[in-house]
């Protein structure tokens, strides 16, 4: 609720360097400073072997955007015609000339073919090269960098440089300036009550209120005396179903309609409790009490009922309680992600969902995504690579700053969304809890365009907007509130707004991306509010160029506890 890299800023700066074969070099990515919790320690040992690879640049990306709209205008004459999984791969496969100068720059640089293996999908190049052959190779030093908290090892470097003419070839390579590592406790012990609340050093997916994995860190209980009722005069106070059938006038629910589907995606240890949902249903949807989602468990996901508490439990409650109860009886799909060692990604999940997006693009990022089987001893099955089916709406209550991400690694995510859409999948992420401040309520302290950014705590620095939720091929939702005293039923009648943008309990997520471009869909939207309602702070403080996307998208009234209700709640309507 609360989640770009062309090639980072810095590959845009062409730094020359001579190669011994005389090719010019240029950075291609580079961080300005070491990543918060990371200590540089030694110059990596001359006898390791580093696992190399490339990520190859897919073909036809800037024809996505029109082949999306193509199937989804109503006045398009292809609308509806949706592509299939076969037709995508097809579609954005590497060109041969991109393998090929790819290629021919390693066996020139003394990699030898016979060690050059190509990844299924086409998308990666990878081999095994000494250290010196790397350094060389990327033009760059290696060192070993250590978790302070943990004791970690990590194999990074400050900077790289391909040659120049591969740039528009080459989006990034392994290993090199990610510093995404997924960290590993001191306790060997995998419990899950002892998970870290720094685990990922903030890059993990997030929860309401900023906590990882759904912690409560600012959220809100209803109090004791408020009890459930169904009264409308009373959605200024609490917003129950019926509250947002009237808000948003759409009717009970009767039948489930056999062309739709919904799902909504969790992280474990984030876990349902089902006597949960049946007191839920109990107060507000009579007709659900037993109904359970349908269960699709993604690299050992597992409802987990061991750890009971509102840090376990409380956003996928509340994900589950209102959207089942709204499009009852259309039937509802958990996808549940990750084991309850190493967790999972907003990648594993779409991995599971389509077979070619494991290696689309060069593939995950393993400094980042989960990998299975799991290296520290949870899930042994193999990593489900395809194998789950996409419901044509699909609902995300988490989210990472942007800033947390390399802009490769969100723009390659940023594509999957686009193709889901080509695909007739439809993604909603809710956009925060913090306004213009990222998970937990922070700002960004770091440069523009910096690799690993870091963080204060909201009182200066820049405005630190969401990802997903600055991806323009996803739905971005916001939340809203009805005002203090208001009686909606009345306000409708009168033609009185009744709702607000969020700024009681949590404030409503938004900004604008430093990283992707503003889409034609939303610029005149954008242009009125800066001339409409323009903000009184500069560049210093956000991205006010008007040239870059904004969000959310839309908003809808919260559920309390947190703005990430929004996401689910949207999708309740049947279309």
């Amino acid at each position: 609720m609360h989640l770009f890299r062309s090639v980072a800023v810095s590959a845009l700066v062409a730094v020359a360097v001579a190669s011994p074969l005389g090719v010019p070099h240029s950075v291609h990515e580079k961080r300005s400073e070491a990543a918060t919790g990371w200590a540089r320690r030694d110059v990596l040992d001359r006898r390791a072997i580093l696992p190399m690879k490339i990520g190859l640049a897919q073909s036809n990306v800037d024809q996505g955007w029109n082949w999306l709209k193509e199937v989804s205008v109503p006045t398009s004459s292809k609308y509806g015609q949706h592509w299939s999984a076969k037709d995508i791969a097809e579609a954005f496969a590497p060109s041969n000339e991109t393998v090929d100068a790819a290629k021919n720059w390693l066996t020139m640089a003394g990699i030898s073919e016979s060690r050059i293996k190509q990844s299924q999908g086409l998308n990666w190049l990878e081999f095994d090269a000494t250290v010196d052959e790397a350094e060389e190779l990327l033009k760059t030093k290696y060192h070993v960098y250590e978790h302070e908290a943990t004791g970690q090892p990590h194999v990074a470097c400050d900077e790289y440089s391909i040659p120049t003419h591969l740039k528009e070839h080459i989006d990034l390579v392994y290993p090199t300036v990610h510093f995404d590592a997924k960290i590993k406790s001191r306790d060997d012990g995998v419990e899950l009550e002892k998970r870290d609340g720094n685990f990922g050093h903030g890059r993990g997916p997030r929860g309401p209120g900023g906590g990882p994995w759904g912690g409560p860190g600012g959220g809100w209980r209803m109090p004791y005396h408020h009890r459930p009722t169904n009264d409308l005069a009373n959605c200024d106070v609490h917003i129950t179903p019926d509250c947002l059938r009237a808000l948003y006038r759409f009717p009970v629910n009767y039948r489930a309609n056999p062309k739709n589907s919904f799902g909504i995606v969790e992280y474990t240890p984030e876990a349902y409790v089902p006597s949960d949902l049946d007191l839920f249903f109990a107060n507000f949807s009579q007709r659900s009490i037993g109904e359970r989602p349908i269960f699709d468990s993604i690299d050992g996901g597992v409802n987990q009922q061991t750890n009971m508490s509102f840090n376990f439990n409380g956003e996928s409650d509340l994900d589950l309680e209102y959207s089942m109860t709204l499009v009852y009886p259309q039937p509802v799909t958990l996808y549940q992600v990750g084991d309850l060692v190493e967790g999972a990604s907003f990648n594993n999940f779409l991995d599971a969902i389509d077979a070619s997006y494991c290696s689309y693009d060069g593939g995950d990022d393993p400094t980042q995504d989960a990998k299975y089987p799991d290296p520290y001893g949870g899930y042994q099955g193999p990593e489900n690579c395809g194998g789950f089916a996409a419901t044509k709406l699909i609902s995300t209550s988490y989210a990472y700053n942007e800033a947390d991400l390399t802009p490769f690694y969100e723009q390659r995510q940023c594509h999957e969304y686009m193709k889901l859409g080509m695909m007739g999948v439809s993604v909603l992420y809710s956009s925060g809890d913090y306004g213009v401040a990222g998970n937990g309520g922070q700002c960004i302290t770091s440069p523009v365009g910096a690799v690993n950014a870091t963080y204060n705590n909201g009182t200066s620095g820049r405005f630190n907007p969401s990802f997903p939720g600055t991806c323009p091929y996803i739905t971005s939702v916001g939340a809203t509130q009805v005002k203090n005293n208001t009686n909606i039923v009345t306000a409708l009648a009168t033609g009185t707004q009744p709702e607000e943008a969020c700024e009681t309990v949590i404030y409503s997520g938004g900004g604008f991306s430093n990283v992707f471009p503003l889409p034609e869909y939303q610029a005149n939207a954008v242009h009125h509010w800066f001339a409409d309602y323009p903000p009184p702070y500069g560049p210093d403080r956000f991205n006010n160029s008007q040239q870059t996307r904004g969000l959310p998208d839309m908003s809808v009234s919260q559920t309390y506890p947190s703005s990430s209700s929004p996401s689910p709640l949207h999708k309740a309507p049947q279309h």
